[in-house]
């Protein structure tokens, strides 16, 4: 792909200059050392694997429902191409119509420039609270931390974001940010912190929604500048799309007297028509509803209704040099439904907080490095068994197995002196070539059943240097007699 300029276009649609992504999207530390310590944690685990298994139940319910789902998902995946084809002209006119009907339109090359934009325009109103509607972008660019930097008090108004924050936590899922939380816990975190919360305050769900539900009251009447994100952008209409399912987010939207949403430049939509299409993707797939509770849009400013100021910033952030990849620009696709972090193995036992970045599971096991770079998030395409299973279910048809594949190949390209693991299968590959070879080490293989005793895979924790690779793989004991052997035997040549 190639994306040209248009005069007026911000500068950084240009892909050759392209900046990487910044902000919370790089990982301190490996997914396999991150992973380590979550595969002991018996209690996440099991709060993993009840909240994805509810969510997967009810996906399958209203997908099953829907007799052109195939088709439905076709048409979203070639949405989604033909947008990506020529986003610097939708940009171009969600710009135009936003503008002419009041909004105004910042663009943000990276993180800094976004928390930068936000930060100013927050402290022009004269406030110093903000009050936040759950968003990806924000979390991305490490928004709140900005805003705390600069003096200014921010309040996530999301059950489960409220649950993180008030918990000094991380958000480790897509859709659901606490789902590493059961009801126990979060019953001792807002006893903990709400101020005058109820004593006798039980993990009863009702009983916590009651007691969120008072405690950000009082936050969303006195608010005066609020923060969004978007799911959607129209860009014949300028119309923003925010949805959700517990009015939070309604309450955000209208009652402030300033808006400010961040949004990546991917999230643009062509015409109402292409919005339908997504609006019958997403509930399905994140929530496992037919539709969602709240569905809100808006178009610049309305006269005595609503925010009386409105400000869209547009996120680039790495989004541009994910473009000029052929294999990886699909990657933009997302919609962050999380359908692929509930069918994912890796993610359900590992959670997401292994993967270092805000966006956990498969798509992040790819979205991340794209955004930054391969090399800054280098373990992530490799926190994968290839399934497939998050292709199954992605309602755009992302083929992420193609993407980790590819990323791998780039990780492995860039390596400046062989690895342990390339120099084993440049061996092997020559043993493979020369029939010679390849019998006798059929035939040393054998002693791998010395070691097994009688078990059905050798123990996962051989002595180095193939302990590194054996650590988080079982291996098949070998068999009595090889293939050929077993031909002979039978067949007598």
């Amino acid at each position: 792909m190639t994306a040209t300029v248009p005069p007026k276009a911000p500068t950084f649609l240009g892909l050759p200059t392209a900046p990487r992504g910044v902000g919370h999207l790089r990982g301190d530390q490996s997914f396999p050392d991150a992973a380590r310590g979550a595969l002991r944690d018996g209690q996440l685990r099991a709060n993993l694997g009840h909240a994805t298994s509810t969510i997967r139940g009810k996906r399958a319910k209203v997908v099953d429902e829907l007799p052109d789902w195939a088709q439905l998902r076709e048409a979203g995946r070639a949405l989604k191409t033909a947008t990506m084809a020529r986003l610097d002209d939708h940009l171009e006119e969600l710009e135009r119509q936003v503008t002419a009907r009041g909004g105004v339109v910042h663009w943000a090359r990276d993180a800094n420039e976004a928390n930068e934009i936000v930060t100013r325009l927050v402290q022009a109103t004269g406030t110093s609270e903000v009050v936040k509607v759950k968003s990806m972008a924000t979390q991305e660019i490490g928004l709140n931390e900005a805003l705390e930097a600069a003096g200014l008090d921010v309040f996530e108004t999301d059950l489960a974001e409220l649950i993180v924050q008030l918990g000094e936590d991380k958000p480790s899922h897509i859709l659901v940010p606490a789902i590493h939380k059961n009801r126990a816990e979060i019953r001792e975190i807002f006893a903990r912190t709400i101020p005058g919360v109820d004593p006798d305050l039980t993990d009863d769900p009702r009983q916590l929604a009651m007691a969120a539900r008072t405690h950000l009251r009082e936050r969303f009447l006195r608010a005066r500048v609020a923060v969004s994100g978007a799911n959607f952008a129209v860009a014949e209409t300028g119309t923003l799309t925010v949805v959700e399912s517990e009015g939070n987010g309604r309450m955000c939207l209208t009652l402030p007297e300033t808006l400010i949403t961040v949004m990546g430049i991917e999230k643009v939509v062509p015409t109402w028509r292409d919005l339908e299409v997504f609006l019958q993707l997403l509930p399905r797939s994140s929530t496992g509803e037919r539709m969602n509770p709240y569905t809100s849009t808006w178009a610049g400013v309305t006269p005595g209704d609503g925010p009386q100021e409105f400000h869209l910033v547009l996120l680039d952030n790495g989004r541009t040099a994910v473009l000029a990849d052929e294999v990886g620009r699909e990657a933009l696709h997302c919609i962050r439904c999380s359908a692929c972090l509930n069918v994912c193995p890796v993610y359900e036992r590992a959670g997401g907080h292994s993967y270092g970045s805000v966006y956990p599971g498969p798509i992040g096991a790819v979205l991340s490095p794209m955004l930054t770079g391969v090399e800054d998030n280098a373990s992530l395409p490799f926190a994968s068994s290839l399934c497939g299973a998050c292709y199954d279910v992605c309602p755009v048809a992302i083929d992420i197995p193609s993407i980790l594949v590819h990323l791998r190949a780039e990780h492995v390209e860039a390596q400046e002196r062989p690895t342990a693991e390339a120099v084993a299968f440049r061996g092997l590959a020559k043993v493979m070539s020369h029939p010679r070879l390849w019998h006798l080490a059929q035939r040393a293989s054998r002693l791998g059943r010395l070691i097994a005793r009688g078990r059905p895979t050798l123990p996962n924790a051989l002595p180095p240097p193939v302990s590194g690779w054996t650590r988080s793989r079982d291996l098949p004991t070998p068999p009595k007699e090889t293939f050929v052997e077993s031909w002979v035997r039978e067949h007598g040549s």
